[in-house]
Formats: C-alpha cells, structure tokens, sequence
C-alpha cells in the first residue's frame, strides 16, 4: 500500500479500506490535504466539504467496525460533475442561471454510488451546463491541468479530468454528450468511459442534449471504471430511456487477456492531420496492444464528417430547446460562447433536425456492417495535445466554432451513433502532456472496451504517473 493513501487507485483503497487496514478516515483526511496543496492552482472544485467529509468518513469506520459495510465504496471520499443532483446540496452546473439551486432529489447514478458507501468530498468544477470542451468558464474561472497548469483540461468535465489526474478525488462522474468525458481523460492523463446511451440512468444529471447525453465515470483505471460502472448501470424508474438489458460483470472482464480479440485501426479520418506526437502515440499503442495478443487489422469506416456534424446539428438543437426560457428571461447570465452556440440552435429548421435524427439508424446499422469483423476500434480521442488556456480562449469570436470542432472532431461521431467509448492514458509528448487513445465499441459492449483497456494498463504504466505540484 502507498505510504500516502491518497495516491492509491479506487479499487485498493475501497479493498484496503474494507480490509481495515487503512480507515475512511485517514483517506479522506489525506485525500483533503492534497486538495488544499492543490485547489488553488488547479481550480478543480466548485466546493470543498472537509469537515462534512471527515465526519462522514468517520461514521463509515463505526459502522465498518461493528461490521456494517454498505457496499464496494464503503468510505472511499469522492466528488463528482457539479451537474449531478444531490437532495439539500447546491448544485450550480457551472453556471450562474443555477447558482443557488437547490434539488429535492438526487441523480440515480449517484444516489447508487452512495447507496455503495462513498464518502462525499464537495463537488467540482466543470463548464456553464456542460456545453464546452475546453474547460474555460467566465463565471467560475478555467480549470487547469495539472501536468501543466498554463494547458487546458478539457471539457465540459473539466474539474472531473483534474481531480482524478492529481490525485483529489480517486474517481469522478462526469457526463458526454460531445466528448465531455473523453476530452478531459485525453488531456489529463486518465481514464475515462464514454457509456452506450440507455447503460447508465441520466435521471437527477442536468440535461443537454436528450437523444446523445451519456453518464460515465473518470478514474485512474479501466478496473476502476468497471467497478463504477458495475454499481451505477442498469434499468430505472425514474429515466425510461435507461435499458432493461442484464448489466454484465465488468470486473470480471479486466481480468481477461486479449487473445482472440480483434482491433480495427481506421484506414482514414482518425488518422489524418494528427499531430505528429499523437500519430506517434497512436502507433506505438497498436504495436502494445499486438505483443499483448491483440490481432491489429485495417478497418475502412463510413464518412465520419457527415456523422460528426450531424452529431453537433442535433447538440445545438436540442440544447437550444432545453434553454429556450432562459434565453429569452436571462440571457445576460450566460456567458458568451455558451450563449451564441445556444442561440445558433434556434436557427436550425425542424426538418433539417428531423432528417439527422432519421439518418441514426441507418449510419448505425452502416458502422456496425463496417466494423462486423473486430471487437473495437482504436482511435486518438483528440488530434492534438492539451494546448494552452490562452490559446483556446477564442470566446465568442469568428474562429471559435472551428477551434471548438477541431477538439471534438473524433468524439462526435460516437456520440451520434450512441455508442461506447474508453479514452486510456497512452504516452506523453515530449513537453510531458498527456496523450489519449479510445477504443470505440458496439453498443452495450462496454465489458469488452474494459478488457482491452485493463490489458493495455497491465503493460503500460502512463495511467499510474503522478503529475507534481510546481
């Protein structure tokens, strides 16, 4: 066991903690010493609940020690996406529209992490509703990547990407819509699992877009993820659109190897103008995976530009329609970028956003066809490495819709299609940021994304790398 706790991957310190040999109480109170080290250069948390945290973490040890255990996060301290619902807590979704708002419910997803036994550290950071992928917000400040603070995070789960990456919380929630958990993973350096629309419930998570909203989870590793995932997925009566499909046992599948499995390497569109770092990254990722026992074969895929932008035409619709009122009632308590990206959804006609939401079955049923030979994909999640808070800061202006879709150019065709995803840290560049690649999977497959990613972190170790405090 790590001498200072807080470094440890959720699944040892839930198992040690479980095992007593370390309490939920020294965890947290070591989990928060790194959070005051690191809050104020990071910007990750949107509150910080210490005394509330340590009191709860102290109750989970008198129950642990009378032999009460609630479940697999028995007194593991987390903190999830300020877009997630909790009864009596503020919950803001980064922005200043609900800055004082207070549910009566709270998020299926996380009310079943809870039910498990975590301990709540506060919330974190993200970006205004969650519509943004690089985690700039001019109501609550950027939040800053720890391998390299003048670099951005990603978004919209901006404060998830960041805590996880250094080690402030051992895992987080956070929500994809355009890439908002894949984007963050990528550029901080950790692992994060994009879920088949319908796996997980979104009741009590803050919508934006209804048909492409997913609930994933980020941490330092597939087995971690799994293990959320395991606790969070499944049918519920609060969210309809949650499936009825059996949930399958995802820790069971990070134990496997990769024999007999195949993974596709696109021959076009996530191969071109990367840069050349990622292209390296990529590369290198493939020959791993291979010596792992992986068979690597070429996969030619459909037109993923028109995927891509039918993606962002039903994202902007959507979004518009759920912020309709507020636009019209508040509009100066918007920011500007997440103002003009929502008043540009007004402007789309029904029917062009009848005919994109048409066409999703059959470009689903063409991937599928394209991809029938290979268990998953490997893509890079992003062209381009974290570039800097500055130079992402493009506001409102003319070139910021092209920055913005340079970003996201490889999540949004998944997101289309509804389908899974796990972003894995795969390499640094030379400049010491961190890389990611995805593995893309079929709808509901999320046990075999698992497999490959566990596998993969067996024989790397660019997920367990700390980032240090400058």
């Amino acid at each position: 066991m790590s001498s200072d706790p807080a470094l440890m991957m959720l699944t040892a310190v839930a198992k040690a903690i479980a095992d007593k040999k370390v309490s939920s109480h020294e965890v947290t109170r070591a989990v928060l010493h790194r959070i005051a080290e690191w809050q104020p250069r990071l910007n990750a948390y949107m509150a910080i609940e210490s005394e509330q945290a340590l009191a709860a973490a102290t109750e989970a040890d008198t129950a642990l020690a009378r032999g009460n255990s609630r479940g697999a996060l028995h007194g593991v301290p987390l903190a999830h996406k300020d877009m997630y619902y909790d009864a009596g807590k503020v919950v803001t979704c980064g922005s200043l529209i609900r800055r004082d708002f207070v549910p009566k419910t709270t998020a299926t997803a996380l009310q079943r992490l809870k039910d498990a036994g975590q301990v709540r550290l506060g919330s974190l950071q993200m970006v205004e509703f969650a519509y943004g992928p690089t985690g700039h917000n001019v109501h609550y400040g950027a939040v800053r990547n720890p391998w390299n603070t003048e670099h951005i995070t990603g978004g919209s789960s901006s404060g998830s990407g960041s805590a996880v990456a250094a080690r402030l919380t051992f895992a987080a929630l956070g929500s994809d819509t355009g890439g908002s958990v894949r984007m963050p993973a990528h550029f901080c350096g950790v692992t994060g699992l994009k879920t088949t629309v319908g796996r997980v419930s979104r009741a009590g998570a803050m919508p934006l877009s209804q048909s492409l909203d997913t609930v994933g989870p980020l941490a330092q590793t597939a087995e971690d993820c799994a293990l959320l995932l395991g606790l969070m997925a499944g049918a519920d009566p609060e969210d309809l659109t949650a499936s009825t499909q059996p949930v399958p046992d995802y820790m069971a599948a990070t134990k496997q190897s990769l024999k007999g499995l195949k993974i596709g390497v696109p021959t076009a569109f996530y191969v071109d103008d990367l840069d050349p770092e990622v292209a390296r990254i990529l590369d290198e990722s493939v020959a791993t995976l291979k010596k792992e026992g992986a068979e690597i074969v070429k996969v030619e895929l459909p037109d993923q530009r028109q995927l891509s932008s039918a993606s962002q035409l039903v994202l902007a619709v959507e979004a518009a329609a759920f912020h309709k009122r507020w636009m019209i009632e508040r509009p100066q308590d918007y920011g500007a970028q997440v103002l003009m990206r929502l008043q540009n959804g007004l402007t789309i006609p029904a029917v062009t956003y009848l005919e994109a939401m048409r066409w999703r079955g059959p470009a689903l049923a063409a991937h599928n066809a394209a991809v029938s030979g290979v268990d998953a994909v490997i893509a890079p999640s992003s062209p381009v490495p974290a570039p800097t808070i500055a130079e992402s800061d493009v506001g409102n202006g003319p070139g910021a819709d092209a920055v913005l879709q340079r970003l996201t150019r490889f999540t949004r065709p998944v997101n289309y299609l509804g389908l899974p995803s796990l972003s894995i840290p795969s390499g640094f560049t030379k400049a010491g940021l961190p890389v990611g690649m995805q593995l893309i999977g079929r709808s509901f497959e999320e046990a075999v994304l698992l497999r490959i990613g566990a596998a993969f972190q067996r024989a790397t170790d660019f997920h367990a790398r700390i980032p240090k405090l400058a």
